[in-house]
């Protein structure tokens, strides 16, 4: 028989270091201070909005102006003019954004729908890869296909005679809200998926035995099993979108844009890299920057309360 000492000493081996709960702490530990360092720590440039800043010098030996970088926002016509374009370019493609939120889900049961697993994963890889490729390539590709001299796109209607000239897409400012927002669609539609295929693959399979038990066919077993399953993920993700609607990222707009197309494409983050890095104005570009932020803090409480009230579920 085992003493008592060796009874202690077995019970204290198999106890954990650590309660789970810290475990748990420990192991999101790396990705906290990931967070931090790249999200939180970059806020301490907000300084720089409260003081007129000149390139070179330090910050400390600039002089302190204050609010006036804010209030100079909206301070002449001119400048709300052109805040109120820049506004009216983000928000409008943003909203298609959100128009097209719903491509993602149903991509993704479709591919969910296909059983034959060697073609289901191919779409998936060809649909997935664009995610990876710089905005910079992507345009090497379109000015490719639409260029104006040898542009194979140009010259396929050229040849088949549905145009007399060459249509210079890229340097056109019609309809470029609706082309940055398909380009956009195209090239993160199977990253996208991912999270939904990921949700469809967690939903319990016995509901879709039942299903088929009480003769469902399959658009009935996705009507009534795989929507409502992946719902909430769609939620989540919808109340992420319209958090963001202002945060569209300049790097695709800047590499589409020129001096034809720059009124209609140049969104608030291109806007902010313009007058900054392009213009010199770093102290104006951060306090623009910093009421960004706050405008979109704003819509996530409204968008998350919106959710809780119309489904009793939110984010946080």
């Amino acid at each position: 028989m085992k003493s008592v000492k060796d009874i202690r000493t077995s019970r204290a081996e198999r106890r954990p270091l650590l309660p789970e709960k810290y475990q748990l702490f420990t192991m999101l530990l790396p990705f906290l201070l990931l967070v931090f360092v790249f999200s939180y720590l970059p806020l301490y440039g907000w300084r720089y909005a409260f003081y007129a800043y000149r390139p070179g010098f330090p910050l400390e030996k600039c002089e302190y102006v204050g609010w006036y970088w804010f209030e100079s926002i909206f301070s002449n016509s001119y400048q709300v003019a052109e805040i109120t374009r820049v506004m009216g370019n983000t928000l409008a493609i943003s909203g298609l954004g959100l128009l097209l939120n719903c491509v993602a889900p149903a991509f993704a049961i479709l591919l969910n729908e296909i059983h034959h697993s060697a073609y289901r994963k191919t779409v998936q890889v060809l649909t997935t890869l664009p995610n990876f490729i710089s905005w910079v390539l992507v345009y090497a590709v379109a000015f490719s296909m639409f260029n104006v001299n040898n542009g194979f796109i140009n010259q396929f209607m050229m040849t088949v005679g549905w145009v007399t000239q060459p249509v210079n897409v890229l340097a056109s400012n019609k309809h470029v809200w609706l082309t940055m927002t398909l380009w956009s669609a195209w090239k993160s539609l199977g990253w996208s998926a991912i999270l939904y295929l990921a949700a469809i693959a967690g939903l319990d399979q016995e509901l879709y035995e039942a299903a088929r038990v009480d003769g469902a066919n399959r658009f009935q077993q996705i009507l009534h099993i795989t929507i409502p399953g992946i719902s909430p993920t769609f939620l989540v993700l919808l109340v992420m979108s319209i958090a963001n609607l202002i945060n569209n990222g300049m790097d695709q707009y800047y590499v589409f844009q020129n001096a034809m197309n720059k009124s209609s494409i140049e969104v608030l983050d291109l806007y902010v890299y313009n007058i900054s890095l392009g213009g010199g104005n770093f102290s104006f570009g951060t306090a623009v920057s910093m009421l960004k932020s706050v405008v979109s803090l704003t819509l996530l409480l409204i968008a998350n309360g919106a959710a809780k009230m119309i489904r009793g579920t939110s984010i946080f």
